[in-house]
């Protein structure tokens, strides 16, 4: 990675919805810029709470200006209700950063913890304790949403510095020499 890059993540929800903002230096080292927990939990309309997410991602994106973004994909639920609500968030906070220009990359939840922790089963806590140590950065407790969604910024860094991340690990010795002779002495 030879260009700087701002990488917006969120963890999305109806109720609270985590962002995280890291920038990446022109040498590839992440950076903490932002983050911070939208608390929509009094609002009863869920409409008006899709407007007002859209608009807090639109905002985020204006003062940012992400390149990335890296979001939550669904996962699955007992309940078909608050995965449709979940997947509503979502789009609101695709539609605003794809309207600001930013890509769009969805991780697991397992997947954003197996990078931060090296566990996919990580508590919150465990996931606030890796990012804040990894950024150097003290860390609210009250703002785990805002931890997870920093995580996800931090995978989506790791997935485009790692030149292995998104391949199968199913390979052998001998088809990793040869995608990557550059990496053998």
């Amino acid at each position: 990675m030879t260009k700087s890059r701002t990488i917006l993540g969120i963890d999305p929800g109806t109720n609270l919805l985590g962002f995280g903002v890291v920038r990446v230096d022109a040498a590839g080292k992440p950076h903490y810029v932002d983050m911070g927990v939208l608390d929509i939990r009094k609002v009863d309309d869920s409409y008006e709470k899709l407007r007002i997410i859209f608009n807090k991602v639109s905002a985020l994106c204006e003062l940012h200006q992400p390149q990335d973004l890296a979001i939550e994909s669904p996962f699955y639920g007992r309940n078909a209700q608050v995965i449709l609500k979940l997947g509503r968030a979502q789009g609101a906070v695709m539609s605003a950063a794809l309207m600001k220009g930013a890509d769009v990359f969805e991780y697991a939840p397992r997947k954003a913890k197996q990078a931060i922790c090296g566990n996919g089963a990580a508590s919150k806590e465990q996931v606030a304790l890796m990012v804040e140590k990894t950024l150097g950065i003290d860390i609210d407790p009250s703002h785990l949403d805002a931890t997870d969604a920093l995580a996800l910024a931090m995978c989506h860094y790791y997935s485009l510095t790692n030149p292995l991340a998104g391949k199968s690990s199913g390979g052998s010795w001998e088809k990793f020499i040869a995608a990557n002779p550059d990496r053998i002495k």
